[in-house]
């Protein structure tokens, strides 16, 4: 089947269908999120931050001040 034709299918679908489609995708790519490949420069940044995370030089935040803020700056 082609992407065309899918996405024919897809958009006969109601609201909460594509939702739930949206969600069931995520979950197949979460699953399978090791067969990407992450390029050297992704690797090297991750074990940069890492490295300041490991020396204390990076400022936490805990998930609901980081959402509470990007709520505040992009309203």
């Amino acid at each position: 089947m082609d992407t065309v034709h899918i996405e024919n299918e897809i958009a006969k679908l109601n609201i909460s269908e594509r939702l739930h489609l949206i969600m069931n995708a995520w979950d197949t790519l979460a699953k399978d999120h090791n067969l990407l490949p992450m390029p050297e420069w992704q690797k090297k940044e991750l074990e940069r931050r890492y490295q300041e995370y490991q020396r204390g030089d990076l400022e936490m935040y805990d998930w609901q001040t980081a959402h509470e803020e990007l709520r505040n700056k992009y309203k």
